[in-house]
């Protein structure tokens, strides 16, 4: 596979295990904003501030390019109790310090306090996300699946997205893989058949010039 032509690529063995263990205890901190379901935690924002994820950070780098800067940190867990389909989609916003009105920027909201945006695709073409697993993800743990070269076509209207996921990769990995993939990539998850953690620190890269002037990044690292 190739980052370029693919969209996609799996790192194996990105960390070793003492680093892994230690991460899964990070993600059940109440103080993080995160989101909980029957007492477990499913999902987390605003994580590059997180001192585990930041010692992290110098070997994620490596993996996606040193002259990248880390924008942006997400956690993600498919559990018994948080155990939905992800439907297709592509990855189109950006978490932004503040809204700023610009040509080609829309859909603005608000998460957790923070403003989003979608950017051109222009500049969504220029990142890398970096998806590092913490458990061992099976074809029964709800995968990602994957259309490969689907990054290529830009923004992608519904109607589109549907013709072009006939063809799909299904993405198992072991704890401390790490899967590298472009956000305009077309991705989607089933629920797990036989649910279990499926966690996930999700780490999105950019260049330094990437935002235009009046933008800044909620978070960098």
């Amino acid at each position: 596979m190739s980052l370029e032509r693919d969209g996609f690529v799996l790192v194996e063995r990105v960390v070793d295990v003492a680093t892994i263990a230690h991460l899964r205890t990070v993600f059940m901190d109440a103080a993080m904003a995160r989101s909980e379901r029957d007492g477990e935690t499913y999902g987390a924002r605003n994580l590059l501030g997180v001192s585990a994820v930041r010692d992290v950070l110098p070997v994620l780098r490596e993996i996606v390019g040193g002259d990248l800067a880390a924008v942006r940190g997400l956690f993600f867990d498919k559990t018994e109790a948080a155990n939905w389909p992800v439907p297709w989609h592509q990855d189109l916003t950006l978490a932004l310090a503040g809204r700023c009105e610009m040509r080609g920027w829309s859909n603005w909201s608000i998460k957790r306090g923070v403003h989003h945006a979608q950017p051109p695709a222009g500049l969504l073409a220029r990142m890398v996300t970096l998806r590092l697993h913490l458990d061992d993800c099976g074809a029964d743990n709800g995968p990602l699946r994957i259309v490969a070269g689907s990054h290529a076509h830009g923004i992608l209207p519904r109607d589109e997205i549907r013709a072009r996921t006939a063809s799909q990769t299904v993405v198992t990995a072991r704890a401390g893989d790490a899967l590298v993939m472009r956000p305009l990539i077309l991705h989607a998850s089933s629920p797990a058949t036989r649910p279990g953690h499926r966690r996930v620190l999700h780490v999105e890269f950019a260049p330094p010039d990437l935002l235009p002037s009046g933008l800044v990044w909620a978070e960098a690292a």
